[in-house]
């Protein structure tokens, strides 16, 4: 019985951890956007639009793993 309260716990964290990856990305979308715009003009990107890719794309790699090891959990049970 204990099981199947742990499943539906890891089950809520991995709908969460989806949530939130589909959240970050849209974030991230604008400054990929510049970016693209940017290497498609053949300009260099700006500094911020670059900085924000790489803080979005960290954020969206963290939560990725912890999705996978949540996932994981669950298959063990």
């Amino acid at each position: 019985m204990f099981k199947l309260f742990e499943k539906s716990i890891i089950k809520k964290k991995i709908k969460k951890a989806k949530k939130n990856i589909e959240m970050l990305e849209k974030k991230r979308a604008r400054s990929q956007a510049a970016l693209v715009t940017a290497i498609l003009s053949q300009q260099t990107p700006a500094d911020d639009d670059v900085e924000y890719f790489n803080h979005f794309t960290g954020l969206i790699e963290t939560e990725r793993n912890r999705m996978h090891s949540l996932m994981k959990d669950l298959e063990q049970l």
